[in-house]
């Protein structure tokens, strides 16, 4: 089932969990669903990360004709995953969602082209999966930096706690991301 948040097009996926005494079930994904609420992606490229306890990984994207749309999920652990909608066009700009994402409470979210994503990891490790609907192009990387004033993401953990890679760490503010994008 699909619920709507405060940023249009940003979509929170409640799979039906079957359980019982031996664990539990449910469909992770089901193109017929998606169908069903009107949303008809094509998904072409899984992709899954391993990190540990503290690791931030974003702000990214892929820009122009290589642009994704992503659905994410967590298979082991716990993440807070947030999406920025940069989207010039929005009455969202440059406005932020973030949600939960743990092994214990299966859901996902569906991130539409034009927006930035990233996740930090809140328990000792996790497995974060995500389906693309785009190959990735390395050309048409981009990102904004995790930390953007303008943007003001709460990542719940004090960023003397975050762990995020060398590129990660010099991705560009929003201002200077529309710049170089102008």
């Amino acid at each position: 089932m699909f619920t709507t948040t405060p940023i249009k097009d940003l979509l929170v996926y409640t799979p039906k969990v079957f359980g019982d005494h031996r664990g539990h079930f449910f469909e992770s994904y089901n193109h017929k669903h998606f169908l069903e609420a009107g949303l008809e992606y094509q998904f072409v490229q899984d992709n899954r990360s391993t990190s540990k306890k503290g690791t931030l990984r974003g702000l990214h994207l892929q820009t122009g004709a290589s642009a994704q749309t992503k659905f994410v999920s967590v298979l082991q652990g716990h993440v807070y995953d947030v999406a920025v909608d940069l989207r010039e066009d929005s009455p969202t700009f440059a406005k932020w969602f973030g949600i939960h994402l743990t092994d214990e409470k299966p859901q996902s979210l569906l991130i539409p082209r034009g927006f930035a994503h990233g996740f930090v990891v809140l328990s000792e490790t996790a497995d974060f999966f995500y389906k693309v609907d785009n190959y990735y192009d390395k050309s048409a990387e981009a990102g904004i930096i995790f930390n953007d004033r303008d943007i003001n993401i709460d990542w719940l953990l004090p960023t003397q706690e975050l762990t995020l890679s060398e590129k990660d760490m010099i991705l560009p503010t929003l201002e200077q991301f529309r710049k170089h994008k102008a």
